[in-house]
């Protein structure tokens, strides 16, 4: 299979000094969240593909690129590589076979690095026409100056475009029993770690407040309903989301376990129903370097 990264500072009163701790991703990467991740890329890439709009002499650099699933989608629209930087050990190095074994090792050239200091060498700094980050502000304690480092790295009259989340705008409907009580627990775990589920509102003015001039705002829809052949990938995507945070949430005291196992269940009944949907916005801002 291939695999790719799914890949906030929203802050209560009593969690200000959250802004001093290292934020972590609360999924980890199991085998499990992997699969998990590439068929949520399997759902979502071509929709941000089209929107992203890579052009055919354009130098690319993907921020966060996780298992680079959509680095090389993204490497299929340009002549030139594309860079793609990854923090994670274990993802880049599957990242590196996977490309290979699709034949396409040598269209991107992946890197170990953070989005907050990104590794790119003195003559790099300022070359690229795009910079594309996809959820990796979301898991971020400070955004803004990784979004400085892509202002950085962009040339004059390149663009930047930043996808992230903003959790509010997920529904399911008609609402499972429970569910808005564990989305909400879901949705405060994010800030407890250093993370910002609501991020997504916030890229446009990240954006202005790095340097550059915002152009382009806008939001990619993911959802499905039970009459698609697709919906139950949608759903196994938002169990696996869920599941996967069940540990960090209890740890945290957002949930008893007897609630978040009933809700889950009530949640899979839910989905064999004819008359459900989902509904999700992908936050899209993208600005110019002038």
């Amino acid at each position: 299979k291939s695999y790719s990264s799914f890949n906030t500072r929203y802050f209560y009163p009593e969690l200000r000094l959250i802004g001093q701790m290292k934020s972590f991703y609360i999924h980890g990467t199991s085998p499990v969240e992997q699969q998990r991740l590439s068929l949520l890329n399997n759902l979502m890439n071509a929709r941000c593909l089209n929107a992203v709009n890579v052009q055919p002499r354009e130098k690319v650099l993907d921020v966060g690129s996780g298992l680079g699933q959509f680095s090389r989608e993204m490497a299929q629209k340009t002549t030139q590589a594309v860079v793609a930087v990854e923090i994670d050990d274990r993802q880049l190095t599957t990242a590196k076979a996977l490309a290979s074994e699709a034949g396409e090792g040598d269209r991107v050239d992946f890197r170990k690095g953070s989005a907050l200091s990104l590794p790119l060498s003195e003559q790099e700094w300022g070359t690229f026409d795009l910079v594309h980050s996809r959820f990796c502000l979301e898991h971020l304690v400070d955004p803004l100056r990784a979004v400085k480092q892509m202002v950085k790295a962009v040339k004059p009259g390149g663009r930047i475009v930043l996808i992230d989340d903003d959790h509010e705008t997920f529904r399911c409907y008609p609402e499972p029993s429970g569910f808005e009580t564990l989305w909400n627990s879901y949705c405060r775990s994010y800030d407890r770690v250093g993370n910002d589920p609501y991020i997504g509102r916030r890229l446009l003015q990240l954006l202005y407040q790095a340097g550059a001039k915002p152009s382009r705002n806008t939001e990619i829809f993911f959802g499905s309903n039970a009459g698609e052949k697709s919906f139950q990938d949608f759903v196994t995507n938002l169990l696996e989301i869920l599941k996967g945070a069940e540990d960090t949430l209890l740890r945290l005291s957002l949930i008893d376990q007897e609630q978040f196992r009933k809700t889950i269940d009530n949640m899979q009944s839910w989905s064999r129903r004819p008359d459900v949907a989902i509904w999700y916005t992908m936050c899209y801002a993208e600005a110019l370097l002038l």
